[in-house]
Parts: structure tokens; sequence; C-alpha cells
């Protein structure tokens, strides 16, 4: 037999199987790629704490502005005679403050003002997951503490 017998009785072409070779290793290639990607617990872990770091961010913006709104809500419904006394509360509060910190930095061993010192540096540099983990943390207890209520 030759090779056109062997092409009308279904057998492919030498250049078909290389044409079928090639389809199936890039599909294979493709498959390798993916599965691999999947199998990158670092790369999608980091993927993750992008994403919900971008979450903690924009809630945070979110409570900011409500924040806002709802302190010059206050403020535009509150007496002047309020808003002075609450101003002058204010100050002594800051004054109190003040005194008491320097009180207590007085007193207190140098190493813990140390330690305290890196804490509040840590704080500061993860301000934004530590509020959205603060604002979750009080909307748990308020959403509990109502649940409680309706029994």
């Amino acid at each position: 037999m030759n090779d056109e017998s062997e092409n009308a009785m279904g057998s492919p072409t030498p250049e078909e199987l290389r044409e079928q070779v090639e389809r199936t290793r890039d599909e294979l290639g493709q498959t390798v790629e993916a599965l691999a990607g999947k199998a990158d617990v670092k790369a999608q872990t980091k993927e993750k704490a992008a994403a919900v770091k971008e979450q903690a961010v924009s809630a945070t913006a979110r409570i900011r502005e409500r924040t806002a709104q709802a302190a010059q809500a206050v403020k535009d419904r509150a007496p002047d005679s309020v808003q002075e006394k609450s101003a002058q509360a204010a100050t002594q509060v800051r004054e109190s403050a003040a005194r008491a910190g320097r009180f207590t930095a007085d007193r207190t061993p140098d190493p813990l003002l140390e330690k305290a010192g890196r804490a509040a540096k840590v704080a500061r540099a993860n301000r934004a997951p530590l509020l959205a983990g603060g604002a979750l943390l009080v909307a748990f207890l308020l959403i509990r503490r109502k649940g409680g209520r309706d029994k």
C-alpha cells in the first residue's frame, strides 16, 4: 500500500501527526502552567493579603468619612454653649492626659519605656489594619450585645 491509500483509509499523514503532537504539547504546557499557578501557595497568599489590605484601607477610609460626617452633624445641631463647654472639656482632658503621661514617663523604668516605644512604632506603621480590626471588633461586640437583648 502507498501513502495515498492509507490516507484514504483514515490514517493521518506525518504532517498531521506533527501538528497533533504540537497541539498536544501546547495544551500540556498550558495545563502545567495552570497547575503550577494553583500550587504556588506563596503567590496566592500574597494576592489574598494584598486584597485584604486593600479592603482594610477602603473600610478605614469609609469609617473616617462617616465619622467626620457624624461629628459635623453633631456639631451643626449642638448649641453654641454646648460646643464651648465641649471645647473646654477637651482642653482639660488633653492637659490632664499630658500631665498623666509625664508622670507615668517619669516613674516608668527605661527598658519598659523602650518596649512601649517600639510597640507604638509598630502600631503606627500598621495603623490601617489595626483600625479596621478595631472597627470589626466593635461591630462584633455591638451585634453580640444586641443579640443578647433579643432573647
